[in-house]
């Protein structure tokens, strides 16, 4: 059974990949779910084999939101929840963070909680028939999993209260138009086509220079200028002494090509 193994991981080539695995319940992210989802990230975090991490959910849905059945108990409200739910999201931040690019790879629906996980990616794939909604509103409650944090910087202040207060749902090609999705793609066969494209093409980036310059970026709406010149200062610094750096200066001086070229590579 999915329940069994909830979340499933795989490394190849340098490519991380977290699958969702409860297809049965169109990927409804379960209590069990989060510590397994929170173990599969740390394991992508440690692992210096891991260049790039896909995201993507089985059975040909990605998420379909919170597991309503386990929302059902009468006893879990008032402030004994909120603490619940504290404890729930608690790992939420190390997918967002986490320092190298992530791809959600999106076919089916991203709701409610799905579509929280769609927004912490870096690049966002989907394919015509994925579908998104800030679900939470059919059903009285207000966004979680960091959905109130994401959804405005990506698509405006005034776009995310209407997606919220509407709680309607909205294609690939009008979240493309959003800003939320990078790439629209035909269907599931091409969807894992193209995820696994372009995390391959990280594959001779700097891991670590990506790293700094995502979590500066993260921090760009709640830092002033001046902060971020600080950050930049420290990560340009880091960087500059690493043997990746003087490496891509050697091959410079040499007129050698350098490892890593998007658009050479393109």
């Amino acid at each position: 059974m999915s329940d069994d193994n909830p979340i499933l991981t795989d490394v190849q080539g340098g490519v991380g990949t977290i699958t969702l695995n409860r297809p049965e319940t169109r990927n409804a992210l379960s209590q069990a779910m989060r510590p397994a989802l929170a173990a599969a990230i740390g394991r992508m975090r440690d692992d210096a084999q891991v260049h790039t991490v896909i995201l993507q959910g089985a059975g040909g849905a990605f998420c379909s939101g919170g597991d309503i059945g386990q929302m059902l108990d009468p006893a879990q409200t008032g402030l004994p929840w909120r603490d619940r739910i504290r404890q729930l999201h608690h790992w939420f931040p190390a997918l967002e963070n986490l320092e190298k690019p992530v791809i959600a790879a999106v076919d089916g629906p991203a709701f409610g909680a799905g579509l929280s996980l769609a927004l912490a990616a870096d690049f966002v794939l989907a394919t015509r028939r994925a579908s998104f909604c800030a679900v939470f509103g059919r059903i009285g409650l207000v966004p979680d999993l960091g959905a109130m944090h994401l959804l405005p910087r990506i698509v405006g202040r005034q776009k995310a209260k209407e997606l919220v207060f509407t709680a309607r749902s909205f294609g690939a090609e009008e979240a493309q138009s959003l800003g939320i999705v990078y790439q629209v793609v035909a269907d599931a066969e091409a969807l894992q086509a193209a995820a696994l494209a372009l995390a391959r093409r990280f594959g001779e980036a700097s891991t670590a220079a990506i790293g700094m310059a995502k979590t500066i970026m993260n921090r760009a709406f709640e830092q002033d200028a001046a902060a971020l010149a600080e950050m930049e200062a420290y990560a340009q610094t880091m960087c500059r002494g690493s043997a990746y750096h003087q490496d891509a200066v050697q091959r410079f001086r040499d007129r050698q090509p350098l490892r890593f070229d998007w658009n050479r590579d393109a």
